[in-house]
């Protein structure tokens, strides 16, 4: 099989690349990290991705999710040396795991048995990241690849149809995810309709049109969102909570 090792240590690397070594398994890269990880699995076919949980920035646990995006997503098995909560949880929905200081049989029993997460799993996985921390960034596919956007660059997430549409310091981009979803992913959101939800950091203030219509203006933005009047109340205490 072909293996990508993502650790934040170099030692845990060597030593797992040790072992696939003695196993006959391929290592086609090596990753510090969730970033580097999404790349290579871009980049190449990668048949299984030993994946550790705690690493800086974005975490094992947001890595799978942003994994789970690719056509041809790897199977996954985490690593992990402590997080107790965690394992519970991975025994509960049957996701394979693998504890530190890893051993040789242990590794090669659960590559024999490594296959693609279910949508279950997949599922579980996201709920476990949200009761632990907020996911750091969203993906979208754009032009058969994945981009990750990070979440302090959004303004705001508008239905679009069948999608949803993102505004972002380097432009817009679809995804898939309703605002239902994002919602609970990203409770700090604020909804001002029920096709809208923005960021509250780059509320500037409201403006009205001839219409008498309510309008949210963004920092950085150049876009007016139209909030309704069921949210405006909202809105309006929120500004106020701002100003007091």
């Amino acid at each position: 099989m072909n293996i990508l090792i993502t650790d934040d240590e170099q030692l845990a690397r060597e030593r797992l690349r040790s072992m696939l070594d003695e196993l006959s398994h391929t290592v086609v890269a090596e990753a510090a990290n969730g970033k580097q990880a999404l790349q290579h699995c871009e980049q190449q076919a990668v048949d299984v991705i030993l994946l550790d949980i705690r690493m800086p920035g974005m975490d094992g646990l947001e890595t799978a999710h942003h994994l789970m995006q690719l056509t041809q997503p790897p199977a996954i098995i985490f690593t992990t040396a402590y997080d107790e909560y965690a394992l519970k949880a991975f025994k509960t929905h049957a996701v394979d795991y693998l504890l530190k200081p890893v051993r040789l049989r242990e590794l090669d029993a659960a590559l024999t048995a490594a296959t693609q997460l279910s949508r279950a799993q997949q599922s579980a996985l996201n709920e476990l990241k949200l009761e632990s921390s907020r996911p750091m960034y969203i993906s979208a596919q754009v032009k058969g690849s994945i981009q990750l956007i990070a979440f302090e660059e959004v303004y705001y997430f508008q239905a679009d149809q069948k999608y949803t549409s993102i505004g972002y310091k380097d432009g817009e981009v679809l995804i898939d995810d309703s605002l239902v979803t994002i919602e609970q992913r990203y409770p700090q959101l604020l909804r001002i309709h029920r096709n809208a939800l923005v960021a509250p950091d780059y509320i500037a203030g409201l403006k009205k049109d001839e219409e008498g219509r309510s309008f949210l203006r963004l920092r950085g933005c150049d876009k007016s969102l139209e909030i309704s009047r069921r949210h405006l109340p909202e809105v309006r205490r929120w500004l106020k909570s701002q100003s007091d």
